[in-house]
């Protein structure tokens, strides 16, 4: 039976004293549910009994309930603080339709109106009001705290507490100044509230809110029902197309760092018949909200946004949640996975990783002080940690949270599980590894003990002499990536311990002590090569992917650009490189339609070279009964996005690079990168006027003529090799961009 009024609950309040009432009962009373999940019973009890609580329990856990019950049951108001207006209105609508009287919570904060704002401190006044939801901010203004002051406060509930933290993934600086607003208006007991935090934001959370004596409640971090898969970075916008077509009509939240990539992908997602809207913080706020609610009432199966979506957004039935872009930590990636399969049904977390886009990230943090920077770099190394390992993905997020994980209970959960990679025997590689721990007095961060196996001398191992170290060189004949990949796995094991507060420098446990005292043969598996990615579509190893290549129309495909490519005066690889052909030979494009579709050919070199081709590929399919994946012919937007063309009209008015660059706020090699795509995809650009600038016409002329006469196929590496020292990176690009736009285009 629920409660029908308010006013009902108020004659509760007066004839009965709380503890003759207990939380289940009030549970059933009131919310209508049977029984608790997990904690948070006991996590009320301690509430109501007037301590300090701090509750560390994943999305989905029920972290809300922990203090919504024990304020409607309790007299007086709670303050909860929450960092986002869209989460405090959804829970305030929640808590209103278990009582027919609206005051029973509020939100107060400056999207109020006035009168608005009076009602809400008429009601706060005559006790009508158990929950008030605040921001920070308003909580920090000394209008409300002296308001506030009059008010007959129960508790103060601080959700999304690791906002307090530097060593959060998600900091706010007005987090920090809570304890003091809450002393200002007076000491009342405090619960604080995350889903994610490691142990050292814990530490952080009680420290800052003075919260030394607080009963902690830490739930399990474990997810049984999400299946974690890290994909290399290849094609990523026609793999996310594929993975949505096949799992037609299912609910899913695409993350992306950047809101233009938003924008694009949300666009190229429609025009593939796939019900996605974007969300991120440059649209208005109406036009957000109507996003939002489309995307909950399910009339938009896809969401596409920036970590601006998500926060205390509860749909049940998320069956995917894609990362275009890996985020900045793994509080990040945990946090927003954590929003698939929260009903308990299927969950699919799936992450695009690529080596560049954590460099990107690095040089964001160049413009932060030094502090930040240390903090921010070691959070990303964690990230890139955990999307290069071999080892079980859930024991490694655990680990991180500082949750013990048996990997055999994993069940296949994750790729790396399910798709089991090679193992080999660390026990030597961790002896060196501890070894130079011992003799660098445990003063090097990872980094720098990968440096020192392989040899390589930096200013930093100078000051230690690590050159004189015993190890020095003796992992030389191994990879940074190989000796990455032992270090993370031996933290794991515990036989290493990082510390954080010294910005990542390793000690060795006492568990690392006994094994090079006495060393055992420890298998780990062997580390997946990400560098063999590149993100343009072109695989410096492997195909990527996951489609079988048909290796005799590949074959076919090579003959006839040779062909096509005599009969035109040019070499092969300026009509179709190697990928596009590869990409062919896995799609089966049969129209011209289809063929600028594949990566790298683009309209314009469709339209000069792709006739041929596409008879040469729908007559072999015809013969050989080839039944296509109709799944992966992917629909492209018209390719001339904004900053395409005002690249293009910026160029054809010759406008100086350094120009063009800064006005879009990019840099000169992403400038280069977007030159190089239009080009490649069959679109002239003039950049001569630029070249005449920066180099000679005999150098344009001698670097055009190993392009045309020399070169094989056509790669930078290639060419990096052929010149040396001669040119700079940015040379040869850039007469290689007027070769490709003057003779492939």
């Amino acid at each position: 039976m629920y409660f029908k009024h308010l006013k009902y609950l108020s004659i509760i309040y007066h004839t009965m004293s709380v503890t003759n009432i207990t939380p289940a009962a009030f549970l059933k009373q009131f919310f209508g549910f049977s029984q608790f999940k997990g904690n948070q019973e006991a996590i009320i009890q301690s509430i109501l009994d007037g301590k300090d609580t701090f509750v560390i329990m994943p999305t989905g856990g029920g972290k809300s309930l922990c203090y919504q019950l024990p304020a409607i049951m309790q007299d007086g108001v709670a303050i909860i603080i929450s960092p986002l207006i869209a989460l405090m209105k959804n829970q305030v609508d929640a808590i209103r339709g278990f009582s027919t009287e609206n005051g029973i919570a509020h939100v107060l904060n400056s999207s109020l109106t006035k009168r608005e704002t009076l009602q809400v401190k008429e009601d706060l006044l005559s006790g009508v009001t158990k929950l008030l939801y605040v921001a920070p901010e308003s909580l920090n203004k000394n209008d409300n705290i002296e308001f506030f002051k009059e008010l007959n406060i129960s508790f103060f509930a601080i959700d999304e507490a690791h906002c307090i933290s530097e060593w959060g993934h998600d900091f706010r600086p007005e987090y920090r100044n809570l304890r003091s607003a809450i002393n200002k208006i007076g000491r009342k007991p405090i619960i604080g509230l995350t889903a994610t935090a490691t142990p050292k934001v814990q530490y952080d959370i009680l420290k800052t809110l003075g919260m030394d004596g607080a009963d902690i409640y830490k739930a399990s971090f474990n997810r049984p029902n999400l299946y974690y898969d890290i994909r290399p970075k290849v094609d990523v916008e026609k793999e996310i197309i594929k993975l949505l077509i096949n799992e037609k009509g299912k609910s899913a939240i695409i993350y992306c760092l950047s809101r233009a990539k938003v924008e694009e992908l949300a666009q190229s997602l429609q025009v593939n018949g796939i019900k996605a809207l974007p969300y991120h913080a440059g649209l208005d706020a109406n036009t957000r909200i109507k996003h939002q609610d489309s995307f909950l009432m399910e009339d938009s199966d896809v969401i596409v946004a920036t970590i601006a979506f998500g926060m205390g957004i509860d749909k049940p039935n998320v069956r995917y949640v894609i990362h275009h872009d890996m985020p900045k930590s793994l509080e990040s990636y945990y946090q927003e996975t954590g929003r698939a399969g929260r009903d308990g049904g299927e969950g699919n977390c799936v992450a695009f990783y690529s080596v560049k886009d954590i460099e990107k990230l690095e040089k964001f943090l160049a413009k932060k002080p030094v502090a930040e920077q240390e903090i921010g770099k070691q959070l990303l190394q964690e990230a890139l940690g955990y999307a290069e390992t071999s080892m079980c993905r859930r024991k490694y997020l655990l680990h991180y949270f500082g949750e013990e994980y048996n990997d055999h209970e994993c069940n296949e959960m994750c790729d790396n599980h399910r798709f089991p990679k090679k193992k080999f025997d660390a026990q030597d590689d961790f002896k060196l590894i501890f070894q130079t721990v011992v003799e660098s007095a445990q003063r090097f961060k990872s980094q720098q003990i990968v440096n020192t196996l392989v040899g390589k001398l930096t200013s930093h191992l100078k000051t230690f002499s690590a050159n004189n170290m015993s190890t020095w060189m003796e992992g030389k004949d191994k990879s940074d990536a190989h000796w990455d990949n032992v270090i993370r796995q031996a933290l794991v094991f515990g036989f290493l311990d990082k510390e954080i507060e010294t910005y990542g420098l390793l000690k060795l446990s006492d568990t690392g002590k006994a094994f090079l005292e006495k060393p055992f043969e420890v298998l780990i598996p062997e580390n997946t090569n990400y560098s063999t990615f590149s993100t343009d579509g072109s695989a410096t190893g492997k195909q990527g992917g996951g489609a079988i290549l048909d290796a005799t129309l590949f074959a076919m495909l090579k003959d006839l650009t040779k062909k096509v490519a005599k009969s035109k005066g040019v070499p092969p690889y300026a009509v179709f490189q190697e990928p596009s052909l590869e990409e062919m030979s896995t799609v089966y494009p049969c129209t011209l339609d289809e063929l600028k579709n594949v990566s790298g050919v683009g309209e314009g070199k469709a339209k000069k070279f792709g006739t041929d081709f596409v008879k040469l590929i729908a007559k072999y399919v015809e013969e050989n009964e080839i039944e296509r994946p109709m799944d992966l012919v992917v629909k492209t937007v018209a390719n001339k996005s904004v900053l395409k063309v005002y690249i293009i009209t910026s160029t054809d008015k010759k406008l100086p690079f350094a120009d063009i660059a800064s006005s879009k706020g990019i840099s000169m090699d992403e400038l280069i990168k977007e030159m190089e795509m239009i080009v490649f995809s069959g679109t002239r650009l003039n950049i001569n006027y630029y070249l005449e600038d920066v180099l000679d016409e005999d150098s344009v002329e001698e670097i055009y003529e190993y392009f045309m006469d020399e070169a094989e196929n056509g790669t930078l590496e290639e060419a990096f090799k052929e010149f040396g020292t001669d040119y700079t990176e940015e040379e040869i690009r850039l007469v290689r961009l007027k070769f490709m736009s003057e003779v492939a285009n």
